[in-house]
């Protein structure tokens, strides 16, 4: 089976992370999608945040409050030593499952830093990437540049609505008092 990897903090999940979650679902390349909540990213270890498994609660419940979506949320990176590098992932859900192949779903700003990630060049060519788009990001420009390093790398397009929302700026207004379960899956 073709299982697309939705991988990340989800502090908390949104209704931008919904509206990927319906895309993928509705998306014929892909037989599966797994919501993997990560216990810290390295790149936001100064980020306080909920714990990995009230997070994992968290997302358990907001999946349950739509059943249109056929979504497993995974906990393996919860019982994964730290560091946890989405490279680590993948290879340790290829090693549990297989006969499954796995693609990560990034935002092309993730797309645009994934330089910067450990194995990258494996995780491009080994599992593959589908992206969305993200404001601020000119992501065909980013796209093409890494196809440029090398054009074995999986790049695929997700052709998402632009949502203009973030956990950081829902975590922000509920710290100044704001109503933001508008903003929640």
């Amino acid at each position: 089976m073709r299982i697309a990897v939705f991988s990340g903090s989800f502090n908390p999940l949104h209704i931008g992370h919904l509206a990927i979650l319906e895309r993928l679902c509705g998306e014929r390349r892909f037989d599966g999608v797994y919501l993997v909540i990560s216990p810290v990213s390295p790149f936001k270890e100064d980020v306080e945040q909920p714990s990995g498994k009230a997070r994992y609660n968290a997302a358990v419940a907001a999946v349950k409050r739509h059943p249109e979506l056929q979504v497993k949320v995974d906990d393996i990176e919860l019982g994964m030593e730290a560091p946890h590098y989405t490279i680590t992932t993948l290879d340790a859900l290829k090693r549990r499952e297989p006969d499954n192949d796995f693609t990560l779903v990034i935002g092309a700003d993730n797309l645009a830093e994934i330089r910067r990630w450990k194995d990258y060049q494996k995780l491009l060519t080994k599992y593959g990437v589908a992206v969305y788009p993200r404001g601020g990001i000119d992501l065909e420009a980013v796209r093409s540049a890494l196809l440029h390093e090398n054009s074995l790398y999986d790049i695929a397009v997700i052709e998402a609505p632009l949502i203009d929302i973030s956990s950081t700026r829902i975590r922000e207004g509920m710290a100044r008092g704001e109503d933001m379960s508008a903003y929640l899956m």
